[in-house]
């Protein structure tokens, strides 16, 4: 999970910083060039924020998770120590 984190961030980053050059060395005004970089920064700043959802959402689901297999481990060790308890008795 980590490294695809990872591997989409520096997607992400290698993406903004080769749009950047293809638009620094465009023939064009610089107010042509200016509202481009705006509008790829607002694009970026859009994926980022999905992004972010998504990592958030799936935190949840992880967290949601591990609560679950933490009670089932719980549960488990529960029941073996109540059988532990009960063994003396049954040897009686």
């Amino acid at each position: 999970m980590k490294n695809t984190g990872l591997f989409l961030g520096g997607l992400i980053l290698g993406a903004a910083a080769g749009a950047a050059l293809a638009l620094l060395y465009a023939p064009q005004t610089g107010e042509d060039t200016r509202r481009q970089i705006k509008v790829k920064i607002d694009e970026l700043e859009e994926e980022l924020d999905q992004m972010r959802a998504k990592l958030k959402e799936k935190g949840a689901e992880m967290k949601d998770e591990a609560r679950k297999r933490v009670q089932e481990l719980e549960a488990r060790i529960e029941k073996l120590m109540d059988e532990y308890r009960k063994a003396p008795e049954r040897a009686k």
